[in-house]
């Protein structure tokens, strides 16, 4: 088994990812409930810049700065740079574009070259034959069409073909929708990664053993940089991305945030949002069974 499956947060980046993904509700499932029940209240942010006009091309130092880490294994939380507030630029896109004009989508069983290059491999609580690659069509930060992809559980790709679906028919704009490599599921945290993304076998946010409803194919992460993970901790918040700061303040609606149309999307399909947990809060999260 990759010791990412034993060990805790040193893989949060961009994703994921990505981190993320605890459930808040007592009495659920321990696969992804957090190790301990924190408040809702956040910690007082410091003062903000006010914010510079947003960047069209990413900086070029993005996902090149390692954080220090603390004692709990997370990146050390800091201010969000200015060059990331307000942050609305698109990545390249990492598939090629699908035909045609509009949206568009491809669900296809997961082929071998797809899962060498993510985080499957065997002792993952999902068969390989059970996950789908869907690429699909999504508005970028750019207001022009892409192409992303994710790994999903095959009994939901449809489902979320349609949530995909409605939500390039409102225009909501994603950064990049990408597959997580195994690569990052080590790599140092930076704090600044913003890939929308499902699968990746991990265990639960914080805890070192019980799966994440990601290592499942049942969870997806919407532009975690605009849609941070807060938790109260013994050693500070717990803010995921780390330089995330300036998006828990959910009052001030920017481009890439969830609002509540991408809510009632994923909640058409039966699937519940961590932005409503009440013992912290996971404004990326979306999940078949609310953890």
């Amino acid at each position: 088994m990759h010791r990412a499956l034993t060990t805790v947060g040193l893989a949060l980046t961009a994703l994921v990812s990505l981190g993320c993904q605890a459930a808040g509700e007592p009495g659920r499932s321990t696969y992804d409930a957090p190790a301990a029940a924190s408040t809702q209240q956040a910690a007082p942010l410091a003062p903000a810049a006010p914010a510079a006009p947003a960047a069209t091309e990413p900086p070029p130092w993005l996902g090149t700065r390692p954080l220090p880490l603390r004692p709990d294994g997370f990146g050390e939380v800091r201010p969000t740079p200015r060059a990331l507030d307000p942050r609305e630029f698109t990545l390249p896109d990492t598939v090629r574009p699908l035909p045609g004009r509009g949206f568009r989508s491809r669900v296809r069983p997961a082929p071998a070259a797809v899962l060498a290059r993510s985080t499957w491999e065997p002792g993952c609580p999902v068969a390989a034959a059970d996950l789908a690659w869907v690429r699909l069509s999504f508005w970028g930060f750019d207001d022009r069409r892409h192409t992303g992809e994710l790994l999903v559980a095959r009994s939901v790709a449809d489902d979320l073909v349609t949530v995909f679906r409605t939500l390039y028919r409102q225009r909501f704009p994603m950064e990049r929708l990408r597959i997580t490599p195994r690569a990052e599921l080590d790599a140092a945290p930076t704090g600044d990664g913003n890939d929308t993304g499902a699968f990746v076998c991990r265990p639960t946010t914080g805890q070192s053993s019980g799966f994440s409803q990601h290592a499942y194919g049942l969870a997806i992460d919407v532009n975690p940089f605009h849609n941070p993970y807060l938790k109260a901790s013994p050693y500070g918040d717990v803010v995921l991305p780390e330089l995330a700061s300036t998006y828990l303040d959910r009052a001030e609606q920017r481009p890439g945030m969830v609002t509540p149309a991408v809510v009632a999307a994923f909640a058409r399909i039966g699937w519940e949002w961590g932005g409503a947990w009440r013992s912290l809060k996971d404004y990326q999260h979306f999940s078949q069974n609310g953890r």
